[in-house]
């Protein structure tokens, strides 16, 4: 099996040696010569496929890609989102496959794309299925979570597949499937080409162990593509695991130093940001769609219970507007809902970071983020769902006051400099109506209640914690930000008062669902609770003898600390043995010591202390 090497191993040091660098400039006009101009020609097929969609000229991470991909080169290939990497890999992949000396017969898979989310598997699959339809000796298959595997298999055995195009997961269950007919394993023998796409994401979303399972089954001797836009120190580990002296291309723009560090948001995109309360936050994003009707807008949220609860809000405050939402909780319905936005001229896309890498909704106006992400490079990841291709985009992140400090680290740390957008216009206070839907139906209480609570859970583990300190959040604000009828029972609140949180006089408990269904079964529960109430706990207080002992020893340890509080005149030795006792018994606690030591050391201390104030009373 292929293991992921760690860094500084013998074969990452001897990749570093061998390694060819590329660095491409020219991303400013995003494209560099035609299809013809490329050193290898180009099936007629492919150009003329091409032409249909419009790509008479290649960018430069294609026009740096496909050449050597095709002289049968591993490449890894860094380029910021936006820049052409999917042609890149298509177009070669389809090329060597059509070289081959040997035709691929119908249950041999020639080339395997593995990508993070299944939107983006969908994506690619369109893309290639947009070529293969000129060469009918060629099948394809897209192996995706939110299908029947069983299904998969069958599709498989029936029509085969040349191309493989999947997600880390369904892929490995594949490899699994020799009870249910399929052997995969032998399929893959004859692979000619493997592509990584999103490399990087594909590691941050904890696939090593499924990608170190897949890696074992191909055969060594392949083509081997890695496509991100960003490059990391995991991404290096897949690099040395997975490519025979590669090439590295790195699109940069024009007129920067091969070795400053490359801006990571496309040059036509127009990054903004704007500070507001957390109270008048969702007044200001509903003010900005209001007044972006006819445009596609993505809005990020950093939980999936933030989009069905700000999502659903939405539904009913922008009018005549579609308004869809994804987020990586969904199973069936995501694939349908992402094809039918895509489709859309105008509408609004409420969703998770499981949008915001690789995937390419065409002509998407703005990207909202409501909550800046939990890592510095999703950032710039959700920027790159629009300004795609050379084409202008703009986006908006919307800060708490305490976080504007945000600004100044993303434009040191992940070279994206973000200016200051004037604030909405003709904001109105939605938040009421937000409450009376509350109020109207459980459903969408229960959404808020559980929205506010990922939201504080969230802030909590944001990477960037210097910045995003949860001790700094108002939560009489956040809550009426959030629309919420009364606080919910949570650890961050516990103890605390919030008088300028005016919870309301409804009795939430007997706020019904709309859904009659649901609602009666509600009720039937809360009967049932009733005539059967729980048994109360009965906490017991029967502990074994060393922790009653500990817990005396405290006791007396405290009792002591009080003593002193109260007592200035304590001599300096008597706190010194308080502390000595303190300590001693912390290490009991711990296991470090044994009762019996504990005791010997309790009962020596105080002949010590007598020797001691004898001594120095002889002086």
């Amino acid at each position: 099996m292929v293991n992921i090497s760690a860094p500084g191993s013998r074969s990452g040091a001897a990749w570093g040696q061998q390694r060819s660098v590329l660095s491409v400039f020219g991303m400013d006009n995003t494209t560099d010569g035609t299809w013809d101009s490329l050193p290898v020609r180009l099936h007629d097929n492919v150009l003329q496929t091409l032409e249909e969609l419009k790509f008479s000229h290649m960018t430069p991470v294609q026009s740096a890609c496909i050449p050597l991909f095709m002289s049968n080169k591993d490449v890894a290939a860094e380029a910021v989102t936006g820049s052409g990497k999917t042609l890149a890999f298509v177009i070669p992949v389809i090329e060597l496959l059509l070289r081959r000396e040997e035709k691929l017969k119908k249950m041999q898979v020639g080339a395997l794309v593995i990508t993070p989310t299944r939107e983006l598997a969908l994506q690619i699959s369109e893309v290639m299925q947009q070529f293969i339809q000129k060469f009918p000796q060629f099948t394809q298959i897209l192996l995706i979570g939110g299908t029947n595997p069983i299904e998969d298999v069958e599709k498989f055995k029936e029509r085969g597949a040349n191309i493989v195009i999947a997600t880390p997961g369904r892929l490995e269950d594949m490899f699994r499937r020799k009870s249910d007919g399929l052997d995969l394993a032998s399929s893959v023998k004859s692979l000619d080409v493997l592509v990584l796409d999103e490399a990087d994401r594909l590691l941050d979303m904890g696939f090593e162990a499924s990608l170190n399972t897949i890696l074992g089954y191909l055969p060594k001797q392949r083509r081997t593509g890695l496509f991100s836009a960003t490059q990391t120190q995991e991404l290096e580990k897949l690099v040395r695991a997975g490519l025979r002296n590669p090439v590295r291309i790195t699109v940069k723009e024009k007129g920067v130093a091969a070795t400053a560090p490359a801006q990571k948001t496309p040059s036509r995109l127009s990054n903004y940001y704007t500070i507001c309360r957390s109270e008048d936050k969702f007044n200001n994003l509903v003010a900005f769609l209001r007044q972006h009707k006819h445009e596609k807008l993505l809005v990020f949220f950093s939980t999936c219970a933030c989009v069905e609860y700000y999502g659903r809000a939405l539904e009913t405050l922008v009018k005549k507007v579609t308004v869809c939402c994804i987020h990586g909780k969904m199973k069936n319905k995501r694939n349908k809902i992402f094809a039918d936005f895509r489709s859309l001229k105008s509408g609004i896309l409420v969703c998770t970071d499981v949008m915001a890498r690789g995937i390419d909704i065409p002509d998407v106006h703005w990207v909202l983020q409501y909550d800046p992400p939990s890592s510095a490079s999703a950032f710039v990841h959700r920027c790159g769902r629009t300004a795609r291709i050379g084409n202008q985009g703009n986006a908006l992140v919307f800060l708490l006051p305490m976080e504007e400090s945000y600004i100044n680290f993303l434009s040191i740390n992940q070279k994206c400099p973000l200016q200051k957008m004037s604030p909405v216009a003709d904001v109105v206070d939605v938040l009421p109506k937000v409450q009376a839907m509350s109020l109207a139906d459980r459903a969408m209480f229960d959404r808020g209640m559980r929205a506010f609570v990922s939201y504080v859970q969230a802030y909590a583990k944001h990477e960037c914690s210097l910045i995003f300190r949860i001790r700094d959040l108002d939560f009489a604000s956040l809550a009426r930000g959030f629309a919420l009828l009364r606080l919910p029972k949570m650890p961050e609140l516990r103890g605390k008062t919030f008088p300028d949180f005016v919870e309301t006089t409804v009795d939430t408990d007997a706020i019904r669902y709309k859904d009659k269904s649901r609602e009666k079964l509600r009720q039937k529960q809360l009967k049932d609770k009733e005539t059967n109430p729980l048994p109360r706990k009965n906490f017991t207080k029967n502990k074994s003898w060393s922790k009653q002992k500990a817990k005396k020893e405290r006791r007396k340890k405290l009792s002591a600390k009080r003593k002193h509080d109260e007592d200035s005149d304590m001599e300096e030795q008597d706190m010194k043995d308080l502390l000595d006792d303190t300590r001693l018994l912390k290490r009991l606690k711990k296991g470090r010591i044994s009762e019996e030591d504990f005791e010997k050391q309790m009962t020596r201390k105080p002949k010590s202390k007598h020797k001691t104030e004898e001594g120095d009373s002889s002086k």
